[in-house]
């Protein structure tokens, strides 16, 4: 706290904004707000606020902004980079945007709905369907993370390929920046210049820049009918050219292409209760290929006939095609499970890289050339949205290998895979953020000029540094 403002002095202002039960202060209340999914970053705060609407979160800024306190905006907490965990100082106070829950309109005749920061991912996709429309944003965590979490990290997901990531999902998007102001930009409109596009600046922000409280979304046609197959294939190289092929027979109807090892399926397997090999023999790579129809007959077809005349040309191994939507859901399943049974079978040190979809097989083999090298027995797991060239990098423990001891070389092979990504014209961030993880890899990888343009941006926005310190720049 300030030399000013005693914790409990922050308190009570704060509870004269949102109401003494929605500031949060109790030790075991608060501590599912200060620790992430991995367990990597654990943070420290004098109370979490619970604003319920755009005036009380403008107010709270207002309030911060000017007794120079520290906020730090928070969704459902599942990031991945430490981007909504305070510090670990306990002077930053944790800004969370669940009950700002409303869904404010949806209009099927226009395709867009309006939704408030806090709205799950998972009922945003359900009043879409309710007026026979989809919003495509698809990611495991779809049940707990929000929308303003969504938007402020640009998030991706499986359906990138048809669909595009968040940025290409929003319309329109309310702001309260830093001082309290709040910017209204909750067009619905598809074309609009008149001048600079700002809501971009807050895409992909991080909550650094203003903490968005409102979107647009775009909705779609909702597919009636779905093809979804698992296919075997030789290797990533043989997966790209299926993609080309894909792409080629099905253009945007071609809706989700996953690559996925052996290993990774291995261990969904063996950890993952009721999961079975969803082909008689084994292979070393495979891919979740999914087709989307606005009618229900005839996608099976039109998928099976690719597949086979893949088979005929050696790109396919095998296949199997779901015959029910149990089955697609039990394929999916086995792709949406590959993360979280990682940590099952010890430690695993993870990486979020983006390739140009064609030289993605080239930094599959050098990345796991160049980890093998360095920590014999390390086990790669290599899976994700090869439809954008967007690859989870992930690395299992050598067996029997000490976990923490393990765990201590995460800096060291990220820089080794890293350098691999790079060197390809990657990316070292794909669709996780920044946040506070890869905050120290900017000023390797982001060209100088375009870094001193975010540190403008900051400083305009955000002079006295109240949003989100420490995290992105």
């Amino acid at each position: 706290m300030t030399a000013a403002l005693s914790a409990d002095l922050v308190r009570e202002r704060l509870a004269a904004i949102v109401g003494a039960k929605h500031v949060l202060a109790d030790a075991h209340t608060i501590e599912p707000y200060l620790k992430e999914p991995r367990g990597l970053y654990l943070g420290a705060t004098p109370c979490v606020v619970e604003p319920k609407t755009t005036a009380e979160v403008a107010a709270v800024l207002a309030f911060a902004n000017e007794a120079g306190l520290k906020i730090v905006p928070q969704g459902g907490n599942t990031g991945l980079v430490g981007g909504q965990i305070p510090s670990g100082a306990g002077d930053e106070i944790v800004l969370s945007l669940r009950r700002m829950d409303a869904i404010r309109e949806v209009d099927p005749i226009s395709d867009t709905m309006t939704v408030e920061a806090g709205v799950t991912l998972l009922r945003a996709q359900e009043a879409a369907e309710a007026v026979d429309r989809l919003f495509p944003l698809s990611l495991a965590a779809e049940g707990s993370c929000t929308i303003g979490g969504n938007v402020s990290t640009n998030a991706g997901g499986t359906q990138v390929i048809a669909y595009g990531n968040t940025r290409a999902l929003v319309l329109g998007v309310e702001v309260a920046l830093a001082d309290g102001r709040v910017m209204n930009l909750l067009g619905k409109l598809r074309k609009d210049n008149t001048g600079y596009d700002l809501k971009q600046l807050f895409i992909g922000s991080e909550g650094t820049l203003g903490v968005v409280t409102a979107a647009v979304l775009e909705m779609a046609p909702r597919p009636k009918g779905f093809g979804t197959a698992m296919v075997a294939v030789a290797d990533p190289a043989g997966a790209v050219a299926l993609l080309e092929s894909g792409k080629k027979t099905f253009g945007k109807s071609l809706t989700g292409f996953e690559l996925m090892p052996r290993f990774g399926l291995d261990l969904v397997v063996k950890h993952l209760p009721g999961a079975r090999d969803p082909l008689a023999d084994r292979y070393d790579w495979y891919v979740l290929v999914e087709v989307s129809a606005t009618e229900e007959e005839g996608v099976g077809e039109e998928l099976e006939a690719w597949l086979g005349a893949g088979m005929e040309d050696g790109v396919v191994l095998d296949a199997v095609i779901a015959g029910s939507l149990d089955q697609r859901a039990q394929l999916w399943r086995l792709r949406e499970a590959m993360s979280e049974v990682q940590g099952l079978e010890g430690g695993s040190i993870k990486h979020d890289v983006s390739a140009p979809i064609a030289s993605v097989p080239e930094v599959i083999a050098e990345g796991i050339r160049v980890a093998e090298a360095f920590i014999p027995g390390i086990r790669p797991v290599p899976f994700g949205h090869l439809g954008d060239g967007n690859i989870h990098f992930n690395f299992t423990q050598p067996i029997d290998a000490d976990k923490a001891a393990y765990l201590d070389q995460w800096d060291a092979l990220n820089e080794k895979v890293h350098a691999v990504v790079l060197a390809h014209g990657g990316s070292v961030s794909a669709e996780h953020g920044i946040g506070a993880l890869k905050r120290h890899l900017l000023a390797e990888v982001k060209d100088p000029v375009a870094l001193e343009v975010m540190r403008a941006v900051k400083s305009a926005l955000d002079p006295k540094g109240t949003l989100n310190p420490g995290k992105v720049l």
